[in-house]
């Protein structure tokens, strides 16, 4: 049986997340509405370049199938393009073979109030004015950054890192660093590190994933010859004594990484570098933008205190 919409790990994507829209922009931008609806008629049949999220989208739609007869992924787009417009992107959807099939065309109109109605634990787009309104209005919620990189079909694996803080969990802890100062926090966290902390945005889309990692797990250890197709890392700021409630937090969840660096202030594009993930989550832009221009596709997630002001 098919798995129904509240069962499955949804995600939503902008058309900006997906593709390459900057041609499509400037059109909009600099001769208006009735010349970009020309412009996307003119180009209908002509598939728009891969964006930023595209090699994390592809790589989540083909677990699908290596689950015969079910399909527990799905990626909806929502779309501020109308119909017409948008069947653009409907056919550079088909032109890369992506089992994307539903969506929603707004029109203008802001695409948060529909993330709930598909389950989303994602929304992704590059428009950070729409990130900002869902993650404010209690929605999971990511700006993608950077430039589209090339996408390789033959490397079906997914590499997914998180940071942990403001990302995974909430920003408690991070409110005891910004109040007082790094020792203030790790004396904090060591008294606590039995506690576990409370979820943060993206906890549904890392338990979600973590159902996804056991089978796949699962499978290798019962076929020598099988190979993963999903790696799960954590990538945080964090680093001993801090590193224990984080460990314990994951443990009351019974959620388990393929790796966890606890770097203490080093800079994460060193390990992201070697890594190279097809999607990293951070809520601090001073992270980001180290990254930038890394061949780290990346995504911020503008939650809890250190992105207030």
């Amino acid at each position: 049986m098919p798995f129904e919409i509240k069962d499955k790990l949804v995600i939503a994507v902008a058309s900006s997340a997906l593709f390459d829209l900057s041609e499509s922009d400037r059109v909009f931008k600099e001769k208006g509405c009735d010349a970009y609806h020309r412009y996307q008629r003119q180009k209908q049949n002509v598939a728009l370049k891969q964006g930023v999220a595209f090699p994390f989208v592809r790589r989540l739609l083909n677990i699908n199938k290596r689950f015969t007869g079910r399909q527990p992924i799905e990626v909806v787009l929502l779309s501020k393009n109308d119909p017409d417009t948008g069947l653009r992107v409907f056919n550079s959807i088909q032109h890369y073979g992506l089992e994307i099939i539903r969506a929603g065309f707004l029109n203008g109109k802001s695409p948060i109030k529909y993330i709930p109605a598909f389950n989303a634990a994602l929304f992704l787009s590059a428009n950070a004015a729409d990130v900002k309104e869902a993650i404010n209005a209690g929605f999971p919620a990511g700006t993608v950054l950077g430039s589209p990189l090339e996408d390789d079909p033959d490397d079906n694996e997914l590499r997914i890192a998180f940071d942990f803080d403001g990302v995974i969990v909430d920003d408690e802890a991070e409110k005891v660093f910004q109040s007082s100062n790094i020792d203030r926090f790790h004396e904090s966290e060591a008294q606590n590190a039995a506690l576990p902390m409370d979820p943060g945005p993206l906890f549904k889309l890392f338990r979600h994933l973590s159902v996804v990692q056991k089978f796949d797990r699962l499978q290798e250890r019962r076929n020598k010859d099988y190979k993963r197709f999903l790696r799960i890392s954590i990538v945080t700021a964090r680093s001993a004594p801090a590193h224990e409630r984080a460990i314990n937090t994951l443990r009351k969840w019974k959620i388990f990484v393929d790796e966890a660096f606890f770097l203490g202030g080093i800079e994460k594009r060193r390990i992201l570098e070697v890594m190279h993930p097809h999607i990293f989550f951070d809520d601090q832009m001073a992270h980001l933008k180290s990254s930038s221009g890394k061949n780290i596709p990346s995504v911020h997630i503008p939650f809890g205190i250190t992105n207030r002001g």
